[in-house]
């Protein structure tokens, strides 16, 4: 199954689990820097997230084909501070489907994502 299949999937997945996939003024967004990067990268994931008495974990996942790394913080519902931001290191190539997802006390609350590339370093074979 090819990535691009892998990420349709996914969010079809995403969608039939209870959580929307999101866009400009919603709940959360997501920011991905830099979308194009040389391996071994630096991926900085900005989160923003309105805040919402039912808010309790935000989750971030950096997902390709041969790797996947996570990460996750509480969240404490209107008292939280709006801007989380994640650093992912070290990134081996590939094409990462990065995705962040706020969960609230009774699941799932909102997704949103976006795609990162990771190309060899100048000189690799």
């Amino acid at each position: 199954m090819g990535t691009f299949q892998k990420i349709a999937l996914f969010l079809a997945v995403s969608l039939m689990s209870g959580a929307v996939a999101l866009t400009g003024s919603e709940p959360l967004r997501l920011q991905v820097t830099p979308s194009v990067a040389r391996a071994p990268a630096l991926l900085t994931v900005r989160v923003t997230v309105d805040a919402a008495a039912d808010d309790r974990l935000l989750q971030v996942v950096a997902e390709s084909p041969n790797f996947y790394r996570s990460s996750e913080v509480p969240i404490d519902g209107t008292n939280s501070t709006p801007l989380k931001v994640f650093e992912f290191r070290n990134m081996p190539t590939g094409l990462y489907q990065v995705t962040g997802v706020l969960i609230g006390s009774h699941g799932p609350r909102a997704t949103a994502f976006k795609i990162a590339k990771v190309e060899p370093s100048v000189g690799a074979r």
